[in-house]
């Protein structure tokens, strides 16, 4: 492996772990002073901090499962998922920066909500957002890192197909 390649590595590892400390930490804070019955306005009609449990998956899909398909869908195969994802972004040495930067936080934000899901049962879910035409579900850090890493690989493979389209319009010959 050649020097840039270890130090970009290096660099996305510090994205995932500053991305899961800053997931934990948040959780942490909520869990230990935020009640689930408080509503905590902080900017009045718009942002509100309130605390969920969501002891399933997106939108607490699976919650209801038994053992062992409950371990199985919402920990191993997250898990396995997860392990998998880190190991591609890390070895594939074709992929863009920002392929790379979209996957890795991706990775944190599901290892961020898998780690709650397997420490405690629950993910801790705390931001709710009124936008008044519609409202979010309520969220976690770990929910933004992953839709962020979505939006990411979303932009980058839009910017790539137009760049690739543009390449194959000036190769072709003009016909008249």
């Amino acid at each position: 492996m050649d020097r840039k390649r270890i130090l970009s590595g290096l660099g996305l590892v510090l994205i995932l772990v500053l991305n899961i400390a800053v997931d934990r930490v948040s959780k942490i804070y909520i869990r230990q002073h935020v009640h689930l019955t408080d509503n905590i306005f902080v900017i009045k009609n718009f942002f509100t901090i309130t605390r969920a449990e969501n002891t399933g998956a997106f939108l607490s899909l699976g919650d209801s499962l038994q053992n062992p398909w409950r371990f199985i869908l919402l920990a191993l195969l997250p898990c396995l998922a997860l392990t998998w994802g880190l190991l591609y972004v890390l070895l594939k040495k074709n992929l863009t920066r920002l392929n790379q930067i979209g996957i890795i936080l991706i990775i944190a934000g599901g290892a961020g909500n898998l780690w709650d899901r397997i420490m405690y049962g629950s993910v801790t879910d705390f931001l709710h957002l009124n936008f008044q035409i519609f409202q979010t579900g309520v969220f976690n850090v770990a929910d933004m890192s992953i839709m962020a890493g979505v939006g990411i690989l979303i932009v980058n493979a839009y910017f790539r197909e137009r760049e690739q389209k543009k390449m194959v319009a000036e190769e072709k010959p003009v016909t008249a």
